[in-house]
Order: structure tokens, then sequence, then C-alpha cells
């Protein structure tokens, strides 16, 4: 590992950095030999060097390698091009690495140094006679600016004894130094990314009140993160605080017990009691709020917890730093957090060192361990708690038992990583764990639409807000292509919680998704009426069953078959089935018994219905017209006859006022190739998409019923009250080949006398052209 460790320091605990000519032999002198006799490491050039007119290599690595600098403003020192530089190289030191920085001004005004007057205006007008360097100039400049706003130490001729002055200096550089470092990580891989964008959404040059969130899964690093993050910047503040484990520690003593260990902690009392939240929030205020301090909240979980803690940016004084470690992004909008980072997992370079740190102690790896490690790399993606659990857990094995421990872990997941990942689970809804179950065992893959979709008439309730909090908690991600996707382990999570429900017997566990499993119960006639859902995406063999397998099945709601082949079809199906997609269906025609009141998707592409069988179940409208809004999708070419308004070709049209009628539209159509189709209404002339959007194949034509009601539509602008509105129905893309198109309309919910098929004006004129010629006019 790195000898300048993440989890251990530096190599100097100060750098010095000062004009030689001005107090190497006095001030400067005095300080290192103080600093020296206190054991604090101090780097100091050595004596009379010679200088060039850059930085050496190993000069720049000396300043990188200090916890703390201290630069020596003396009269002449802007006199000194490396001077300069060495400044400028300290000051990217202390932005990029979160460095203390301690200036000292020797006999020097900090406001001839921050405005650049006296010795130094002279110092820096000679440079730019000299050099004719603007862009260095203004580097120069900026960096005087910036230190001489730091806080630091004014030395005056007259004003103190030196001896007495250095002597501060020495405790403070002491009490810094003493500090006990937080231990960040046994093997901390992966972090110089993190830590560089962590620091600059801190800002810790910049003054105010900053608040950071650092969210993930769990396992991901984030603590460690913050552990590294808080050993690298805590020697800038005043008062210190690293609460860990927050919300375990809420749960067993309360939010008064953080309160009081905020205090405690961030102004060095011990015994700090307080009767309640409402007490302790103003004594935090109170007591922080002219204070530095860098407090770190580590998983945190509930919003209750920050508004106890850090309610509000107010509490704490100017520069003061707050870091918050959650697995809930949407805790932190709620607590008004704007700068937030996202823990990726670990790339396979840096996956790979760790495992092997935690497997072998080196990450110098006997070659014949290659293909097992990638294995494991693979099978984690990157989430270092696991890499770091399998890999102490097979220390010292041979490679056959790294290959058996890994095949088990990939029937059994492991109980540590588990039990962690677990816990984000826990924190759900009961809806929300339900959703988050659905996708982990059935969904991860599919495009967001379409789970959406399903899951919505599966449940019977809209499934966005769920999604919405899953992918807060980092248990879900959408993709680049919109489609929903989770980490590897975490499927393996949600799987694993429902193979507990019926460790041994698969047709007693609420979702099916293993083929394996699948085929047992089917051909077993093992299923029970706690199975909801059943995903069967791909089997390599034939089903052979007596078509029973569903029989017993009487809370099914979603049957989805995409790729497999049955001996014949299903003799029944459970009239529970809200969602019914089976490609190749089996069968010439459905069960005679099936009479599915709560069907709202039904799929059947690549079916071959006999048309009898077909009309048959298409001539159930009241099938059609129970539990709400209806999406079929079939081989076939004849228009249902309860379809009151029917007409060859690609569009339709109808009249209605006062309020869009709910109406269920049907269509024949004859695809070219594999496409999404979609419906468009054009109201009085203005389009509207629907948002149904159908896939269809080319192997045969389809028919297809949707349902639409106006809450589907935008209708600002387009309607107006007691007037007649046009509304054409076309089907696109516009290379689609629509054979027939045909409208029904509910009579439940709509006012018949307001719809017509022919134009109401037409109408209204032929009326009067009657009267007339009835009149004899």
């Amino acid at each position: 590992m790195s000898s300048v460790s993440f989890s251990y320091g530096w190599n100097y605990d100060v750098f010095l950095s000062f004009r030689g000519s001005d107090t190497r032999h006095g001030f400067t002198g005095h300080l290192y030999k103080a600093l020296c006799d206190r054991g604090i490491h101090t780097f100091i050039d050595d004596e009379e060097l010679q200088r060039g007119e850059e930085i050496t290599p190993s000069l720049l690595k000396a300043i990188q390698e200090s916890r703390i600098a201290i630069p020596v403003f003396s009269k002449n020192y802007a006199s000194s091009t490396f001077c300069l530089d060495e400044l400028v190289s300290i000051l990217a030191c202390f932005k990029e690495k979160g460095r203390l920085v301690l200036p000292v001004f020797y006999d020097v005004d900090p406001s001839h140094v921050r405005h650049q007057i006296g010795n130094y205006e002279e110092a820096l007008n000679s440079h730019k006679e000299r050099f004719n360097d603007q862009e260095k100039l203004q580097k120069w400049k900026i960096a005087l600016r910036q230190v001489a706003d730091l806080s630091g130490y004014h030395f005056k001729h007259g004003g103190e004894n030196e001896y007495e002055f250095i002597g501060k200096i020495v405790i403070e550089v002491s009490q810094k130094i003493n500090r006990t470092l937080l231990h960040v990580a046994d093997y901390p891989v992966g972090l110089e990314s993190p830590l560089l964008q962590v620091n600059s959404l801190l800002n810790i040059e910049s003054g105010g009140v900053h608040v950071v969130g650092i969210y993930g899964i769990g396992g991901v690093g984030k603590t460690t993160i913050a552990r590294a993050i808080y050993n690298l910047i805590a020697d800038q503040f005043e008062g210190l605080c690293f609460l860990d484990n927050v919300r375990e520690t809420s749960i067993k003593h309360g939010l008064v017990h953080l309160q009081e260990a905020i205090l405690s902690k961030s102004i060095g009392e011990d015994g700090i009691k307080l009767g309640s939240v409402n007490e302790g929030i103003p004594i935090i205020k109170h007591r922080l709020h002219l204070k530095k301090v860098l407090l770190v909240l580590d998983d945190v979980d509930k919003l209750d917890q920050l508004q106890a803690t850090v309610g509000g940016t107010d509490w704490f004084g100017s520069g003061s730093r707050i870091i918050i470690t959650t697995r809930d992004r949407h805790l932190l909008k709620s607590h008004g957090v704007e700068k937030t980072y996202e823990v990726d997992m670990l790339n396979k370079k840096d996956a790979f060192k760790l495992l092997s740190w935690s497997a072998f102690k080196t990450d110098k790896v006997d070659s014949c361990y290659q293909n097992i490690l990638n294995r494991v790399v693979t099978f984690t993606s990157g989430l270092p708690l696991a890499l770091e659990v399998i890999g102490s857990n097979l220390f010292g094995k041979r490679i056959e038992e790294w290959e058996s421990a890994l095949d088990r872990y990939e029937r059994i997941p492991n109980k540590k990583i588990q039990d962690i990942l677990r816990v984000s689970f826990d924190s759900l809804e009961e809806d929300e764990q339900d959703i988050f179950l659905d996708i982990a065992c059935c969904f991860k893959g599919y495009a967001l639409t379409y789970v959406k979709e399903i899951l919505s008439n599966h449940h019977g309730f809209r499934p966005e807000y769920g999604i919405g909090v899953l992918i807060d908690k980092s248990l879900v991600k959408i993709d680049a292509c919109g489609c929903v996707t989770l980490h590897d382990l975490i499927e393996d999570m949600g799987k694993e919680i429902v193979r507990k429900e019926s460790p041994e017997e698969p047709g007693k566990r609420s979702r099916l998704w293993c083929p394996e499993d699948i085929v047992e119960v089917l051909e077993e006639n093992k299923g029970t009426k706690r199975i909801q859902i059943i995903n069967l995406d791909y089997l390599k063999y034939e089903v052979e069953w007596n078509g029973m397998g569903f029989k017993e099945m009487t809370n099914l709601k979603t049957l989805i078959i995409r790729d497999a082949i049955f001996t014949n079809g299903p003799k029944h199906l459970p009239n529970s089935l809200r969602v019914l997609e089976w490609w190749r269906y089996p069968s010439s025609s459905l069960p005679f018994e099936f009479h599915p009141k709560k069907l709202v998707i039904l799929r059947l592409p690549y079916s071959c219905f006999c048309s009898r069988s077909l009309d048959l179940f298409m001539s159930k409208k009241e099938l059609h017209e129970a539990g709400g809004c209806k999406e079929f999708c079939l081989p076939g070419t004849r228009i249902p006859e309860w379809f009151e308004h029917c007409t060859n070709g690609s569009s339709i049209s109808f009249w209605f006022r006062n309020k869009f009628p709910a109406i269920s539209v049907c269509a024949v159509i004859k695809p070219r190739e594999y496409m999404d189709i979609w419906p468009v209404f054009t109201f009085n002339g203005k389009k509207q998409l629907s948002g149904e959007v159908f896939y269809l194949n080319h192997v045969a034509d389809h028919l297809v019923i949707f349902d639409q009601k106006q809450k589907s539509f935008d209708m600002r602008g387009i309607l107006w009250e007691n007037e007649w509105h046009h509304v054409e129905c076309t089907i696109d893309p516009p290379k689609i080949l629509v054979e027939k198109i045909g409208i029904h309309v509910f009579k439940q919910g709509s006012n018949m006398e307001d719809i017509e098929f022919t134009n109401p004006q037409l109408l209204i004129e032929e009326d009067f052209s009657n009267l007339f010629t009835y009149l004899g006019f």
C-alpha cells in the first residue's frame, strides 16, 4: 500500500515555507527547533541549498505529504519567485487534498500581503518587469490574497516575546497532530477519485456553511469515504464530531443522545445532559453558531435525525462543513441538501486489487488464481463489502475451496452481505417492498414503461412513486436506455427473500421466475394460491404437462411466458388474472371456463387461434367492459360485433360535446416488420398522443383493442362547453398498414346523446332542409 495511506496520514507533520535570507537563522530556525523538540516531524530545506527557478519534484512531493503547511511571510518573501511558486503549490494542495495552512506574518502586516502593497507591491512590480508573464503574476497575486484571508499568526517586534509567540504556534500544531485519526479501511482502495470529488463539493476555501450528502447502497463505501475525507480536512476546524451509525444509535438511545454526542465532541465537554430534543436544538445553536465545526453524520435514515442535529446552516459558524451519509437520496432532498455525491462500484482494476489484499494480504497474486479471482470480481460487480467478505472468508484456501464456496454463494447468498443490503429493503413500506421484489425477481432489464404498465395493472395502483423510492434508496436504477436495472447482489437479495418464503417448495412462493421451478410446478401440478406472478422468459426444452398446472393458483395475477414450448395448451387459467402475456400460446382456444373479468392486458403474439374461438372470446363484451381500462393484442382479422362504428382504412372519426366519452378502439393491423405502434387522437385539429404503445411482430395480422379515457389527454385550450368537438383516431407510425378500425362507447359513464359518428352540423343542416321542404319553401 502507499506510504501516504488514507488510514494513517502523512510523512511530515509540518512543511515550512520561508525566505531563507530573512528568517532561516532567526525566527524560522527557532520555530523549526521548537517543533522538533516537541517531536513534530518537520520538513525544512537543506541549509544554503542552491535553488533553481522551478520547484523540484522532491520538494513538491514533500508538500503533498505534509499534514500542515506553515508559510512564514517576511518583508522579502515576495521577492523570491521560488517562494511564490512554492506558495501556489501549497494552496493547490490545500484546495485539492484538504491540507491545513497556518500562515505566519513575521513583522509584516497581513493587509500588505492581501492587497500587495509596500514591499510586496515592489517585489511583484520587479517580477513583472523581469518576466513579463501575466498568467504567473496573476497566480501569485491570487495565492497571496487567499493565504492572507486564512486564520494565522501575526508577530510584531515589541508586541510580545518571540519565544512565547513560537510557543503558541507549537501548541496549536501539537493539538492538531495529536488528534486521533479515524481508521478508514484495512485496504483503502479506489478512494482517490471519490475524495477529490467530495472535497470539491465541500469547497473548503470558501466561507459560509456547506452541507454535502454522500449516498449509495449498503456496503458500497460511503462510510469509508466519509472517514477518509474527515481525516484529510479535520485540521482546518475548531470543533470536530464524527457520529457513527446514526441509524442504530437513534434506535437504541434516541435523538437526545445524538445531540449530546455532537455537543460533547464539538466543544470538548464531557457529561453534557439534555432533557429533550426541543431543549437540545437551541443549545446546539447557541454553543456552535460561532464555531467552525466539521460534523459527519454517518448512516442517517430518518428525517427527524437531521432535524434534531443539523436543522439549519445557521446553527453553525462560518466555514463549517457537514457531511451526511445515507442510503436514501430522497432524505437528502427533503432536508434541502443540494450538493450530493453518489458512490459508484469499484472498477474492475480496483475490485481485483481489493480482493487480492483481502484474500492474500498483498496485490501480488499467483497467476493460477487469476481465473477464480476474475469470477469473484464479476460475481460481486465491484461491491467493496462483498469483495472484502468473500476475500477474508477464503484467506489461505485452495483453489478448489474457492470454487466450491463461490458455487454456494451463487446458489445461496452470503448472510453477512445480505444482512447489510437488506437494511434498505426493511426500511421500505409494504407496497414498496412488493414492487422491489417484483422487479428483482421478474423484471430486471425490462423497459421502465413496460414495468410500470405491468405493475400498475398487477397491483391496481400506479407504481411510479414506489419505483422513485427504490431509485432514491439506490436499490434500482434506470439505465441510459430507459431500462430498469439493479446490482446483481441486490437482485440476489430480493430473490433470496422470496426463496425463503418456501425454501423446498417453489409452488408456495409468491413469485416464480426460475425456469426449473416453473416447470416443476406446472408439470407436477404443485401450484398454490400463494403464487401471484409467473415470468418465464426463456426455456430450452419442452414443457410436458397435462394442462392443469394453473388450477390451484387462485391468486395468480400476472402470467408472462415469452419463449417456451408446451406439449399442449392450458385446460384451466385462473380468473384472477389481470395480465396474460403468452407468446406462442399453445392452443387454438382459451379454456372454456376462463372468465377473466379482472383481465386488463391480454397479449398472445405468435399464437394460432382459430377464428371461431377468437370470435367467441371477443364477443364477450361484458368481460371487456369489466375491471377498468383494457389492452388486448391478439392475432386476428375481424373486429368484434359490439363495436358500434367501424370503417375500413387507418382512421376513424366521431364527435362529442361536454365530456370526452369512455371508448374502446379496435384496429386490425398488418405490420410489415417488428415495430412499436401507438394511437394518435386529433382534437379539433390538435394532435394528442394517448400514451399507449404496442409491440407487434410481422408474423400474422393483429387485432389491437385499447380503452381510452379523457384523463390521458391535456384538453386545456382545446374544448369548449356545449360545443361539438371533432376527434380523429389514427394509428402511427404512418408506414403501418391498418385494414380496419372501430369504436365502442362504454354506456356507463357516457351520455349517448352527446356522441355522434356523423358530423352533427350536417345533421342539423339536413334537418333544416327537410323542415323547409315540409313547409313548402
